[in-house]
Parts: structure tokens; sequence; C-alpha cells
């Protein structure tokens, strides 16, 4: 049996578990910015005729799934496991989706790295043979995320140059063990991350605390899977934005890697940065989510990218942690997609 594990943290998927079907969600600002054309629903404003910003974002989680299921012609029932996760606290709204959709569930929390986590894991449990279709699901919304970590919106707090726009918004990935027909997107390896923590405490400074784990969870993987950057036609992480890339390509240039010709970050493409009041970029679960599923998946459908390597980013703080003067630790996961037929399997490498 060929091995599932390669090196120290990479597992590598021999049955290509395939996406089925994905589906994406989006608020206003996200609709409006440069990849706008590429997302499934955009919402007209923050609330989208809801009483609560919270009660948006599980709407927005409930119609990704929803909408990925239908585009994958099945239903609820048919579905093995849901992995899901969010930002906020008990993560309500992935547990408030779940309540409504009856899916077997499974809860994660990695913070913004959540997408990449939801979507390795659903992919380990196809290509280990306990399920035939799982689902991956993450969301953040500005005005929730606002409120937990930083102040209310209301509030008027002045923001630092280097701080974030929290990406409104939700993904879903199906995710199968079934053929499909002609050409389809696999998950090929999930390698998982370590948590590190360079001593950044300022909670608006999200992109310098998420870089090293970024740089590191890279690094681990070409030594694990003997690759080199050349090998991908995109290496994207999640939500580094404008500061946290630069210390993303600084830190590679240190270890002897080169990524300047084939790097980029979610949270740099979401949005409009001249144009847009979102400060140095994009973040939040669903900025590498609706990146990824929305515009990743669309060039390697239309033949512009072969195989990709997204690492998802993730800032573990909170504000209980940081207001006790606490450090904010960072971890990041990476996923593999390439672009194979339907039917086919990949090789250890």
């Amino acid at each position: 049996m060929a091995r599932r594990k390669c090196g120290a943290q990479t597992l590598v998927f021999h049955s290509a578990p395939k996406i089925m079907s994905a589906a994406t969600v989006v608020g206003p600002l996200e609709g409006e910015g440069p990849l706008g054309t590429c997302f499934d629903v955009v919402y007209p404003d923050q609330l989208a005729g809801h009483k609560s910003w919270e009660a948006c974002e599980r709407a927005m989680m409930k119609e990704a799934v929803s909408l990925a299921l239908s585009k994958g012609g099945l239903t609820a029932e048919q579905v093995d496991f849901l992995l899901a996760g969010d930002l906020l606290n008990q993560i309500i709204s992935c547990n408030f989706a779940a309540r409504d959709l009856g899916i077997p569930f499974l809860g994660l929390y990695g913070a913004c790295s959540s997408f990449a986590e939801s979507l390795g894991l659903a992919a380990s449990l196809v290509d280990a043979g306990f399920a035939t279709h799982t689902l991956a699901a993450v969301s953040s919304h500005y005005g929730t995320s606002e409120r937990q970590y930083r102040f209310p919106t209301e509030y008027g707090g002045q923001r630092p140059p280097h701080s974030q726009y929290t990406v409104t918004g939700s993904g879903a990935a199906l995710v199968t063990s079934a053929a499909q027909a002609g050409k389809t997107q696999a998950v090929t390896h999930f390698t998982i991350g370590r948590v590190l923590d360079l001593g950044i405490k300022d909670p608006y400074e999200m992109g310098a605390a998420m870089a090293p784990a970024a740089a590191d969870t890279l690094q681990r993987h070409l030594l694990d899977t003997g690759r080199t950057p050349t090998d991908y036609d995109l290496i994207l992480t999640g939500d580094l934005a404008s500061v946290g890339r630069n210390i993303m390509l600084e830190l590679m240039d240190l270890a002897g890697i080169d990524i300047h010709a084939n790097y980029d970050d979610c949270g740099c493409r979401i949005f409009d940065r001249e144009q847009q009041p979102v400060f140095a970029g994009g973040s939040g679960c669903a900025c590498a989510a609706v990146v990824t599923l929305g515009s990743v998946l669309k060039q390697m459908h239309d033949n512009d990218l072969q195989r990709v390597l997204v690492i998802a980013t993730g800032a573990l703080l909170s504000p209980l942690t940081y207001q006790q003067g606490e450090t904010i630790p960072g971890v990041a996961h990476a996923i593999v997609l390439e672009q194979i037929e339907g039917g086919a399997q990949t090789g250890n490498g």
C-alpha cells in the first residue's frame, strides 16, 4: 500500500479526492472588487435583510453549502460529513448552519487557516475511505469579526494602515471519491502547519503575525515533497495582505527559496487597495476560500493553471489574550490543487 504520509508534515492523497462542485457567496465590497464576476452570489449589503451581522454570516454559509450541493446534484442526506469553521466564539456561524443543514458535522477552528484545514481534512476522510462525499465550508464577516476582535464598527475607531479588512463571505467545496467526467480539480497533498509566534502583539498587525507560519509551512512542504516553487503555477497564501506578503517574500529569500515569479496572496487579490477602503488588504476565513473556490478554480478550469499550492494562514488570537498582553501565535496549512482527468489518481510525488 502506498505510503500516505510524506516527510514530517505532509499527507499525500493517492486517490486524488475531487472537488465535485464549489460555491461562493460574498458581500458588496467583495462583489465590487477585481474578482467580483467570479463569485456566485453577491449580497447587497452587510445585513441582507437579517436582524444581525451574525445571522447574515450564518445565512451566507448555508447558502454557499446549499449552492454547492445543487451544483453537484446531491442532497444533504447524501453527504457523509460537513467540516466547517468560522471566526466567532464557539464557531457559532457553522454550528447554527449545521443545525439547519442536518449533515453530520465536525466544527473546526484554525482562525483564517480554517479553509485549508477543512478542505484538507475533508479530502483525508475521502482518501482514507471513510466517506464518499464530504463538504468543507468556512465563513467570515466584516461586522462580526470587528465587533469580536477589535471594536464595533459603530465606535468609529481609527485603523492603522497595516490593518486589514475582513472579507464578508462564505465558500463551500463538495469533495468526492467518485470519478468525474473530463478534467477536474483534485486535492492531492495536505501539509499541516506548526504554530509559530514571533512576538507580535498588535491585533491589527495580522499579516506580520501570520507570515512566519506561512513561510515555515511552505519550506516544510517543499522539503517533504522534494518539489521546488517552479513545480507550481501559483503559490497563494490566504490573507497576509500587502504587509504580510512582503514579509513572506523576505523570509523565503532569507531561506534561499525564490518565489517571486509565482507567489501572490488572496488578501491582495480580492480587493483593489487603490480604489477600496481596505487598508493593507483582505483577511478572514472567507478570504482564502472565495478567492480559491471562485477565482483559482475557474482559472484551472480554463487551463490557465494546472497545479496550485494554497497556504491558508491564521492568527490564533482572542480579545482576552491580547488584552492580557499575550503575543499572537500564527499557523498555516497548505493544500495542493491539481488539474487531472476525472478518474485519474496521483503518484507519490
